[in-house]
């Protein structure tokens, strides 16, 4: 009984100081953005950076130098290829949406038509109820419509206004980056330095482990959203559908949410296809859209689980729990708290 307790308060301090370092971590994430960013970085140049000291035998100042360079400079200009075809075809949309809904009017109001002939025997009361609904639900669709090119210009004002701070934290991130890497790549490690001997061991597997649990954390979502984007791409290519590279990069963003995922942008377009008469590429987007998501369903466990080193049944209490709890941040609270548990029970901590 008295081991058991002393287990319980173990596990309690632990989920305490746990929950506080999360708090605090993602409530100061605004201030401390480019040094958290540069630390990731610098955790993955310090192999090329390590590797080109030995094999050219260079000092590491400037082997972190040349791989800083190098990673930013292949960083930026893929990222300016992607913000260059995402702001060109957002513009296309922007242009073609209200044109887009005034050309396809006749066919809306057919759709329309056509459905009141499916419930003409009902009660009087609940057919007036139904067109009602109908009514003010394509009346709000066509308003948001024609607002969404106002939003998309407020929206892209709004991205221009935080380019100096984005700029600013690409600034911080690259100088703190160089060196960090400096320091990971020197043959001293100064923070392991201040540890005492007999709790070294035990602090090196600690922040071994957890350094490879972000890692994988990272890498595993990374790979989940780069599957479904290109799914997604090769659907939407398929099917002719416009805007392919965006809308598959919002898909894949949206994978992440909640709730409704890649159907945000998924149901809109069935929709579309489908009071258009185009039922082909309609039923074609639908079936898409149920395979894409019953795959994701079955891979997220499986690859979070295998590069986490956890139990399939804990991702999926952790996935489900923490978006139950409190969406994206909730998930990713509990599932760090099932990783970090696992990591000291490893080393005997609780």
């Amino acid at each position: 009984m008295e081991n058991i307790l002393k287990k319980l308060d173990k596990v309690t301090i632990f989920f305490v100081l746990y929950t506080f370092v999360f708090v605090i971590f993602f409530g100061t994430l605004g201030y401390t953005l480019p040094f958290v960013l540069a630390l990731i970085l610098a955790l993955l140049l310090k192999v090329p950076t390590t590797y080109i000291m030995k094999k050219f035998k260079i000092k590491n100042t400037i082997a972190s130098l040349l791989t800083t360079t190098v990673f930013f400079t292949v960083i930026v200009i893929l990222l300016s290829l992607v913000v260059a075809t995402i702001t060109s075809e957002t513009i296309q949309l922007a242009k073609n949406l209200q044109s887009y809904i005034a050309s396809n009017k006749n066919n809306i109001l057919n759709f329309v038509s056509n459905l009141q002939n499916y419930y003409k025997n009902l009660d009087p009361s609940i057919i007036s109820n139904i067109e009602s609904n109908i009514t003010n639900y394509i009346t709000k669709t066509i308003n948001f419509s024609m607002n969404a090119s106002t939003k998309i210009f407020s929206q892209t004002l709004g991205f221009v206004a935080t380019i100096p701070y984005t700029l600013m934290v690409l600034l911080f991130t690259l100088l703190t980056t160089y060196f960090f890497t400096k320091d990971l790549a020197s043959s001293s490690n100064k923070l392991f330095d201040l540890i005492p001997p007999k709790n070294e061991d035990r602090i090196h597997y600690i922040f071994d482990e957890s350094k490879k649990m972000f890692k994988n954390y990272l890498l595993s979502y990374l790979l989940i959203i780069t599957i479904t984007f290109l799914e997604t791409l090769v659907v939407f290519l398929v099917f002719r559908v416009k805007y392919a590279v965006t809308l598959s990069l919002l898909c894949g963003l949206f994978d992440l949410l909640p709730i409704f995922g890649i159907g945000i942008i998924y149901v809109p377009l069935i929709a579309i296809f489908f009071i258009s008469n185009n039922y082909v590429a309609a039923l074609g987007l639908l079936i898409s859209y149920l395979i894409i998501t019953i795959v994701r369903q079955i891979i997220e466990p499986k690859i979070v689980s295998s590069s986490l080193g956890i139990h399939p049944v804990a991702v999926l209490a952790s996935i489900f729990i923490g978006l139950k709890a409190n969406g994206v941040i909730g998930m990713i609270f509990c599932m760090f708290l099932v990783v970090f548990y696992n990591i000291l029970k490893k080393v005997e901590v609780l």
